[in-house]
Formats: structure tokens, sequence, C-alpha cells
């Protein structure tokens, strides 16, 4: 050993091998054996003939979308872009009307599932039901309210309007809750979690000066975490188009009713035509919601 340490030679330190290391193999030893019990490989990715032909049929019609309605329509029809911008309409209405209730629902599960407003101990002198409120109730209405965000959001919105289409029909009614549900759960858990890990400085100052826990949360916590907030839920926002879009599938009249029914009759030009005012609805959404997020950073 003298020898190896005079001629400057030490051995190779041992290999260790990190956590993320263990998970990246272990999840690709995980795909690697979903891809086999699926019989998935290149060749399930060619189509047929006939698929690369309907396929190509499809996306070529892309460059040239109708701006007529393809096929013979009854008297008193409206425009094909007319169509459009109705049923454009009624996705925004149908996405913010959701928003608007899921928004409602993910600040009161967020208030509930954020430890932010009852962990730490307040300045000054604390009574009997103040101590048995921080000690025994608020962590009960903490755990059932992540329970309860678990159950909203661990169910598709899809599934959603299905189980609300048994229960109130094809109505505006069960297109708003299934969207709703399911995104204030998923608002709940990101806000409480945006909450938690705000900047706590203004916090400790308030509970320094005997602040009370709901002062401390909703002036020195709530506030930091706004920005966040709001730039979260414009995001949520553009989701609800799409799920209102997808909607359509099941009968509701928005954007993705009239794709299906185009897609289904093979006018791939009307198809497109739908397509781009879907994009073309987010794209805008995209834009207004991106200056809103900048006015209020800065």
């Amino acid at each position: 050993m003298s020898e190896r340490v005079a001629t400057g030679w030490l051995p190779p330190p041992p290999m260790r091998v990190s956590v993320r290391g263990v998970i990246v193999a272990l999840l690709v030893a995980a795909a690697i054996v979903s891809a086999i019990y699926l019989h998935l490989g290149p060749g399930t990715l060619v189509p047929g003939l006939a698929g690369r032909h309907a396929a190509g049929e499809f996306f070529v019609r892309a460059l040239s979308p109708a701006a007529h309605y393809e096929s013979e329509v009854m008297p008193g029809t409206p425009p094909l872009l007319v169509t459009a911008l109705r049923a454009a309409g009624m996705t925004v209405v149908i996405a913010a009307s959701a928003m608007s209730l899921s928004l409602v629902i993910g600040l009161l599960l967020a208030f509930a599932a954020s430890n932010a407003w009852w962990i730490g101990e307040p300045a000054g002198a604390q009574t009997l039901w103040i101590r048995l409120l921080r000690r025994s109730v608020a962590p009960a209405v903490y755990a059932a309210a992540r329970v309860i965000m678990a159950l909203m959001r661990s169910t598709h919105e899809l599934l959603w309007a299905v189980l609300f289409l048994a229960a109130f029909g094809l109505s505006h009614t069960s297109a708003v809750l299934a969207i709703a549900i399911p995104f204030g759960g998923t608002l709940g858990k990101v806000f409480s979690e945006m909450i938690d890990e705000a900047p706590r400085d203004a916090a400790q100052a308030l509970r320094a000066a005997g602040a009370s826990p709901l002062q401390v949360f909703f002036f020195g916590l709530f506030p930091r975490a706004f920005p966040d907030l709001c730039a979260y839920a414009f995001y949520r926002f553009e989701c609800s188009l799409r799920a209102s879009a997808v909607l359509g599938f099941f009968g509701f009249p928005t954007l993705g009713y009239y794709i299906a029914a185009s897609f289904e009759n093979l006018h791939y030009g009307e198809v497109w035509t739908y397509l781009y005012t879907l994009i073309a609805l987010v794209l805008v959404v995209d834009v207004w919601s991106g200056g809103l997020r900048r006015r209020l950073m800065a």
C-alpha cells in the first residue's frame, strides 16, 4: 500500500449507483416489459395500405380546408364558417363556466389542504379552543381535503361526462360539471402546494407581530403565491378549452361535435376547418393569458 501511495497510484473509488439512476433503470425496464407484453414493435406503427391512403387523404386536406359544406344541407343552415364560430363560442362558454366553478372549488380546497395557516406556533397566548383547533381539527380538515381532491382528480372529465349524462342528460350542466370537478381537484392540489411553498418572510413577520393564523395566511402567504396561482389558472383555462371541445364527441354542441360528425362522413375539409378554428381559439387565449401574466408579474 505504501508503494502505491509513493508512486501516486490509487485504486479507483467504488462505483455508486444513485437513486436517480435506479429509478431511470426501473422505468426503462418497465417500458421494455410493457412493450413485450403488448406485442409492440416497429411493424405496429406502420398502418396498412387502406390506413395509409385514408391518412394521406386526411392530411392533404389540411392544405385546403373547406369554406363551404361538402354535402347538401337543409335550407336555412348557417354557412360553415358561421357554424364554426358559433361552435367556438359555445366551447368558450362551457370552458369559462367550468373554470369559474373549478376556481371556487380549487381555492376552497387549497385553503383546507394547505398546512401553512395552522403549522407553526403564533405569537401570544392561545386559548384552549385555539389549541384544540390547531392540534386536532386542522389536521383532520387537511387530511379530508387531500382525500377529496384525490377522488375528484382521479377520474377523467370524460368519465365524469358519462356519469352526468346519465344523471342530467345532454345539458350544459352536465358539460360544466364534468370539467369543473376534476379541474377543481387539480387546482386545489396545485394551489395548496404553491401556497405552502411561497416565501415565508412576510408571514413570519406577521406571526411575530401577533397576527392570527388566518391573518398570516391571507395577508402574508396568499399574496406572495397569487402570481403563480394566476399563471397556473390561465394554463388550466387553456386545458378547459380543449376538454370542452372533446366533450363534443358526446353530443355537446362544441367544436368536437362538428369535428366528429364531419369525420364520420369523411368530410376532411370540414374537419380541418373546425380544427383550425380550435387552434386559433387556443392561440388567442394563450396570447391573452400571456399578456395578463406579464402584467401580474410586473
